[in-house]
């Protein structure tokens, strides 16, 4: 029997190798721009003219020499690695020496470039397989420019199958405002059919920048948390090659609060490591977790986290594209993470902040006169800051109740209000989840008329129950909150409807919390500020709704006019 088995073509390897790393014109974008990056790009300008299937990508980073030029489309020529050992110490967004060998495979390929320092740049025509086919010295700046022409024109069934212009173009830009968000210092010029299409500026943080990304959010709507973490104790262990490079890694995380922001789909719970946006299922999952019952039902949070680990805690060899990776010890980074959000959501000296989430109230302020500089107290300069800069759980001080529904709380800084009964749902909420107690109850609720999937929904959440004659159920033990309620029959029977324990827990939360109407002293109202402060989540209670509302002495000042010089305000 003859054989069957015969090794490829190289053309034929050259195509199967380039149709894992470039499938879009998305993918040529991300490539080309993440070598600029290697490169010290600190601007990056893409022009594309998609109908031409053309790419062009010029940045100011080191740029190279002739003899790098002529190597830089062969096969699996890098600068970035040496050697096995050197996957375990990757620093850059490319390393295989893959994407320009692929693309002249696929399309024509042009790199101009000057080396800095360098009196003379180089301009080289690729040809098939990264052959030079054309050198010439050109007049350049430091940097490189990168020009693919008739992408897939060698391949026309791979165009029929791609996205519609419009498709790859949103693609392109989702693309690169990814890559922005984790190289924030980096100024982006994105031109389509030679007209500009959108410009992203540097920004000192990604706070910062991300309103650029997604208008509809506010810097202020945003809380980031930047935090130095130890590597986990065993992390030079994982690996046979594995060193310790750093002693620490970072960690920025960009929220949305969830009193002020939040989406309809979880679009926006983000992961980068090390530079790179990445699929991490089980971070995101880690994310999702750490902001339930913060929002609204079927509402996901904003969230971008970046990591910056050292790199033998990382596989990068997972995927072509780079964006799944393997990462060692994943249960001490969500423990991370968690305590990170946690702290980003809290109320604290680092992220109090002027919360005017109201429209008319905002509108309203907005109206007034711009920010002067005026003082509310000569003493302390600065009271939105500096007065503030210790938050305990009497920071802010009970002054009245309004309609025995708000309180209405001074601290140094201005004034806030807050909705006691949901401010007291949330202080019963985490209070139950960290100590579920059931407490035997004398003498039994009695329920009538319960259904089978009743009965057995109180059994799951742990209750004792037992029938008591025809159409009679007998509970013997309650949550503990309900055990001096008068509802409290009306409330074993809400449990009775469904949902897991911790809707059960918010339920009785809900059910024990001090009703709106319900008149309080000037001690009662303190220790329930006292109280909130202290929960992990105080910004919105178990279903989602904001509790507080918060008017800064700065804007208060603005409204009332308070910036006027004596004699103009007196009218002299």
């Amino acid at each position: 029997m003859a054989s069957t088995i015969q090794a490829l073509p190289t053309e034929v390897v050259y195509l199967i190798t380039a149709g894992e790393v470039i499938d879009s014109l998305a993918s040529v974008v991300r490539e080309l721009v993440e070598n600029s990056l290697d490169a010290g790009a600190t601007r990056i300008v893409v022009s594309l003219w998609p109908q031409q299937w053309r790419i062009r990508v010029a940045d100011n980073g080191c740029g190279m020499n002739l003899d790098d030029l002529q190597q830089a489309a062969t096969a699996h020529s890098t600068s970035k690695i040496r050697s096995s050992a050197d996957l375990w110490k990757i620093n850059s967004l490319g390393f295989r020496g893959e994407a320009l060998h692929s693309l002249t495979t696929l399309a024509d390929l042009e790199i101009l470039s000057r080396p800095l320092g360098g009196k003379l740049g180089w301009r080289i025509i690729y040809g098939d397989g990264g052959k030079v086919v054309q050198i010439e010295a050109t007049a350049i700046a430091p940097g490189t420019v990168v020009t693919v022409s008739h992408l897939f024109g060698n391949c026309s069934s791979r165009r029929q199958g791609l996205p519609t212009t419009a498709q790859q173009m949103k693609a392109v830009q989702a693309a690169i405002q990814q890559i922005a968000l984790c190289h924030p210092h980096v100024t982006w010029q994105i031109w389509q059919n030679d007209r500009q299409w959108f410009t992203i500026c540097p920004a000192a943080t990604i706070g910062q920048l991300l309103p650029q990304i997604l208008p509809q959010v506010r810097q202020g709507d945003l809380q980031e948390v930047k935090l130095e973490i130890p590597n986990p104790l065993n992390s030079s262990l994982l690996t046979p090659n594995s060193s310790l490079l750093t002693q620490h890694s970072a960690l920025n995380l960009v929220v949305g609060l969830p009193d002020r922001c939040h989406r309809h789909r979880p679009d926006w719970v983000r992961v980068a490591i090390n530079g790179r946006m990445v699929k991490t299922p089980e971070l995101e999952q880690t994310i999702l977790s750490a902001f339930h019952r913060t929002l609204p039902r079927d509402r996901y949070p904003i969230c971008f986290l970046h990591l910056a680990i050292s790199p033998d805690q990382i596989n990068w060899n997972r995927n072509p594209a780079k964006t799944e990776i393997y990462l060692n010890e994943i249960i001490y980074w969500q423990e991370q993470i968690t305590q990170a959000i946690n702290q980003a959501l809290s109320i604290s000296s680092s992220n109090l902040k002027e919360a005017v989430h109201t429209t008319r109230v905002s509108k309203l302020l907005k109206a007034a006169e711009a920010k002067g500089g005026y003082n509310f107290n000569p003493q302390n300069p600065n009271p939105c800051t500096d007065a503030i800069n210790r938050v305990s759980p009497n920071s802010l001080k009970a002054v009245a109740q309004v309609s025995n529904t708000y309180i209405v709380a001074e601290h140094s800084g201005g004034m806030w209000l807050v909705e006691q009964h949901i401010a007291h749902e949330r202080v019963l909420y985490e209070q139950l989840c960290d100590d579920w107690q059931l407490v035997p109850v004398e003498p039994p609720i009695i329920l009538y008329q319960l259904s089978l999937a009743q009965v057995s929904q109180l059994q799951r959440i742990g209750l004792e129950i037992e029938p008591f004659g025809e159409q009679l159920w007998a509970v013997r033990n309650i949550p503990a909150p309900l055990q001096q309620r008068d509802d409290c029959a009306e409330a074993i029977l809400e449990l009775s409807w469904g949902g897991d324990l911790q809707t059960a827990q918010v339920a009785v939360a809900c059910r024990s919390a001090i009703r709106n109407g319900t008149p309080m002293n000037q001690q009662e109202m303190q220790t329930l500020l006292d109280n909130w402060q202290r929960t992990r989540n105080p910004r919105t209670c178990p279903h989602g709704r904001p509790i507080y509302l918060s008017l800064e002495e700065s804007a208060l000042a603005r409204f009332f006019r308070r910036n006027w010089v004596i004699g103009k305000s007196h009218g002299i």
